[in-house]
């Protein structure tokens, strides 16, 4: 498994990436789309995470706690790069201030992909993450924007739709990734250590780990393999060759 590097104060060293995965809090990239994280790692891609609060607001736990929690779930992962930004938890909004944070990271990472929270969520800050990170996307990319670094803008954004209830572009089998998903997640100890964490904060009364479970059978079974996560991206794709497709209709 490729290795993170870090610094002579512990944290994570920036460098360029292949792709970055955005999300409002430390481990909402873990529940949903942690196998794909795993599978883009050991495919040999650079990959990193912006978690964009601390989760100082969540029942569990300190934001402390969370932050060696967050490097624990890196290390199963793999990851290049993890960075928080520390905007404020339950308080995340699509304004200007916040979307010239996220810029200055996309022009020193350079991403050729970004993946967001899908745009319909239950929790504001999710909700709000995926249009902070869409506009910033947009604002790196503009040679006049007042922020360091050179302009870049990603060529690909995909939104992490696994576990929402909708009509998904693909889906990405995580079948040889999945045990390690778990583990990312399960590193949250103040989180999910404890049958009652599991069953309380990510869908109260359903065990977390059986959700992420019977979700990803359902979407595996839909193409043919054990276990899959589901993304979602706004625009079509070109396709030059039909019969090059992969999978199969019947």
């Amino acid at each position: 498994m490729k290795k993170f590097t870090v610094d002579n104060t512990g944290k994570f060293m920036a460098q360029e990436l292949d792709v970055l995965f955005l999300a409002a809090h430390r481990d909402d990239t873990e529940i949903v789309c942690g196998g794909t994280v795993i599978k883009l790692v050991d495919r040999g891609y650079r990959v990193g995470l912006l978690d964009l609060t601390a989760g100082e607001m969540g029942t569990r736990g300190t934001s402390a706690d969370r932050e060696a929690e967050a490097v624990d779930a890196a290390r199963i992962m793999g990851v290049a790069v993890r960075e928080n930004l520390g905007l404020p938890d339950a308080g995340l909004r699509n304004i200007p201030e916040y979307q010239q944070k996220i810029v200055e990271v996309l022009r020193r990472l350079r991403p050729q992909m970004v993946v967001l929270p899908y745009w319909k969520q239950r929790h504001p800050d999710h909700r709000e993450a995926g249009n902070l990170g869409y506009d910033a996307c947009y604002l790196a990319g503009l040679q006049k924007y007042d922020a360091p670094g050179e302009p870049h803008r990603p060529t690909r954004i995909m939104y992490s739709s696994n576990l929402r209830d909708v009509r998904h572009s693909f889906l990405i089998d995580v079948s040889d990734q999945f045990e390690r998903k778990l583990a990312a997640v399960a590193a949250y100890r103040t989180q999910f250590g404890t049958s009652e964490g599991a069953r309380e904060i990510f869908n109260p009364g359903v065990d977390i780990f059986e959700y992420m479970t019977v979700w990803a059978r359902h979407l595996g079974h839909q193409i043919r393999v054990k276990y899959a996560e589901g993304f979602t991206i706004k625009e079509y794709l070109a396709v030059d060759d039909p019969l090059q497709l992969p999978g199969r209709s019947i």
